[in-house]
């Protein structure tokens, strides 16, 4: 079971980590959450249906990590606008962003805390044992699948790696390349994605 996700007899999923792969995997995920940022503060009249309904922002992010995570819902870059249609896109997108933002925020956040939750039993359950078989529920291991999609896509944009990149051509990098414990990374959780949807599967 070392590094891959295996099922568990009545569903969910487990996999062999050592200190390291847990300090890594709970390092990055914290990095992301404050990537992510907090959610939006609560209205000062204290409604706590305020927070539901406020509205997102209009406009893409500035940094090129949360536009990968937070795509226009209507502009492809592979196809190309005229002005007219673009400037309709970009309403559109922002409309969509508008009301969707939060929501969607929210959810990365919650799958980002549910793998440094895990994690953090995982490490005290086995204090002094240099690692531990981390288990979870259907529930948790979804929302693992989507805080290592994440965290691929944040890493990925990063070192401006593309879906078509030649993954051999990353294996290849040289030992001194600055990128390489990065590439690693995002090689080594691409794995451990695929066994965990592996695990999902009917």
């Amino acid at each position: 079971m070392p590094g891959t996700f295996e099922p568990l007899p009545g569903g969910g999923a487990a996999v062999a980590l050592d200190d390291v792969e847990i300090s890594i995997i709970r390092s990055l995920a914290v990095q992301l959450l404050e990537l992510i940022g907090p959610g939006p503060a609560e209205d000062a009249s204290g409604d706590p249906l305020a927070e539901l309904f406020a509205e997102g922002p209009s406009e893409p992010p500035a940094d090129p990590v949360l536009r990968r995570l937070f795509p226009d819902a209507y502009s492809d870059p592979e196809q190309p606008a005229s002005p007219r249609d673009a400037e309709e896109q970009r309403a559109y997108s922002a409309e969509f962003r508008r009301y969707t933002e939060n929501d969607l925020r929210a959810g990365k956040r919650d799958n980002a805390l549910a793998v440094v939750r895990s994690l953090d039993a995982l490490a005290s359950a086995s204090a002094g044992e240099g690692g531990a078989v981390l288990k979870l529920s259907v529930e948790e291991s979804r929302q693992w699948l989507g805080a290592l999609n994440d965290l691929r896509l944040a890493i990925g944009s990063r070192l401006e790696i593309t879906e078509d990149e030649d993954t051999d051509l990353l294996y290849r990098l040289p030992d001194d390349d600055p990128r390489k414990p990065m590439v690693m990374a995002y090689l080594w959780l691409g794995g451990l994605q695929e066994t965990l949807v592996g695990t999902l599967m009917p």
